[in-house]
């Protein structure tokens, strides 16, 4: 069993910065991808940026590339989004999740998920 648990979410205002981490944990934790997604209120889950955990190349979604850096720290198994220049539009709850595959773009990639954190940006 995997477990991910998300943090650093919360209210900022717009053009503010905030960093989310997700640390994982399980005895059986040997995934190769990580990968943060958002789901904003009435809208689909969104694929925001993924990393593998042993090569440390990463992708991202064009909507937010400049914007948004994953990255990740082997030694403590988490992994981190580096949100800036933040918008009203970015108001989302945010997920974690591992997949066995690299790259992973796409839910059904991904088998383990966090439960999410809030991030509000005000205008």
């Amino acid at each position: 069993q995997v477990q991910l648990v998300e943090s650093g979410g919360g209210g900022v205002q717009a053009g503010g910065s905030l960093r989310l981490s997700c640390a994982a944990s399980g005895r059986d934790f040997y995934y190769l991808f990580m990968g943060w997604f958002r789901r904003a209120p009435g809208q689909e889950r969104e694929f925001l940026a993924g990393i593998n955990m042993i090569s440390g190349y990463t992708n991202a979604a064009n909507s937010v590339k400049g914007r948004f850096t994953i990255s990740r720290d082997t030694s403590k198994l988490t992994v981190y989004l580096q949100l800036n220049s933040l918008k009203p539009e970015d108001t989302a709850v945010y997920y974690c999740a591992a997949s066995k595959s690299s790259p992973a773009t796409t839910e059904i990639e991904y088998d383990y998920w966090g439960q999410g954190t809030q991030v509000t940006v005000s205008s």
